[in-house]
């Protein structure tokens, strides 16, 4: 256990917040209980990998210096039932579930069934203080769920709190996630008082997308596409200025998508060559490809995704730069 003292040593003498609460849980949580990977990278405050997907996608435990933070702005008491969007392979629940105790409950809502699984796995093996379950997204849709919960967590970035998320806090609960796009998100705290969210701007973090809504989206979804665009806008405005024709025609391309009908077909693998395309988002994306293709080299550099494909898990954060670099 050596090595989880010296990491609190660490976060204590670079500021990091760290309640006699979370010191117990990170003292009382063995992190190889929920990896088989080397424990290198998180001693020495990295993301540690946890999982490699069937896909290919390597699913990660975060940093711990942003764990302590989120636990941190949790305000965690006895007690409590948090709802975790993202496992994190099950690490980050633990540690809730020591803070919160016996009459604790903690809900993961994981989006992947394989990280369900392993979470799953992983959870069975521990003594719980209190109760933790894994649901996939569809729990989220149960009717019979109470606006009970206390404390959401997503481990992902998002863009809005999801209308479903606001059904389920309680007066005085309060919602913990980084807000925004790829590029640039917020950490924000957003309290549900009176019927009306208050937020609170805890600072700049780059996480990777909390992929509940994305995963459900067929190809090629206009504002799927629109959103990562504008994204990509933020760092192409910097770099070319904001009056130049790209800027300017990248965005008439995003008005564009946005301005298209709702409930377009997804392309599947029946389609024929001409069916894709004349398809609206195709055809459009067709008429500016003489200078969006110049460009798309560097979407696929900044936003790490393929139109074709499932966004990358970015749990260490764009641009080489670690979440230490973002947050206050």
């Amino acid at each position: 256990m050596s090595e989880v003292t010296d990491l609190i040593e660490m976060l204590e003498k670079t500021g990091i917040p760290m309640s006699n609460g979370v010191i117990e849980a990170f003292l009382q949580t063995e992190p190889s209980d929920f990896t088989d990977f080397p424990l290198e990278s998180f001693w020495h405050d990295h993301p540690v990998p946890f999982l490699v997907t069937d896909s290919g996608v390597t699913k990660t435990i975060s940093a711990p210096h942003m764990i302590a933070t989120m636990l941190h702005h949790l305000e965690l008491d006895s007690d409590l039932h948090v709802l975790l969007m993202g496992s994190k392979g099950g690490y980050i629940a633990a540690l809730i579930d020591i803070i919160c105790g016996k009459g604790g409950r903690v809900t993961i809502i994981e989006p992947h069934d394989e990280v369900a699984e392993y979470t799953s796995s992983v959870l069975e093996r521990r003594e719980q203080c209190g109760l933790i379950r894994v649901l996939g997204k569809e729990a989220l849709e149960d009717p019979t769920w109470d606006r009970d919960v206390d404390r959401v967590l997503f481990t992902g970035s998002i863009r809005e709190i999801p209308d479903f998320i606001e059904l389920l806090i309680d007066e005085g609960g309060f919602i913990l996630g980084p807000f925004g796009g790829r590029i640039q998100q917020r950490l924000m705290k957003k309290e549900w008082q009176g019927g009306t969210w208050l937020e609170t701007d805890l600072g700049g973090v780059v996480f990777g997308p909390m992929d509940i809504r994305e995963s459900e989206r067929g190809f090629p979804d206009p504002l799927f596409i629109a959103d990562e665009f504008e994204d990509a806008l933020i760092l192409i405005s910097s770099v070319l200025g904001e009056n130049s024709e790209e800027v300017q025609r990248l965005e008439r391309l995003v008005e564009s998508l946005r301005g298209l009908p709702p409930g377009l077909p997804e392309i599947t693998e029946s389609f024929t060559d001409e069916e894709i395309i004349e398809h609206p988002v195709i055809e459009l994306l067709m008429t500016e490809a003489e200078w969006l293709n110049e460009l798309w080299p560097t979407f696929s550099n900044i936003l790490g995704f393929d139109l074709g494909g499932d966004p990358i898990d970015l749990e260490e954060p764009l641009f080489g730069k670690r979440h230490s670099d973002f947050t206050p």
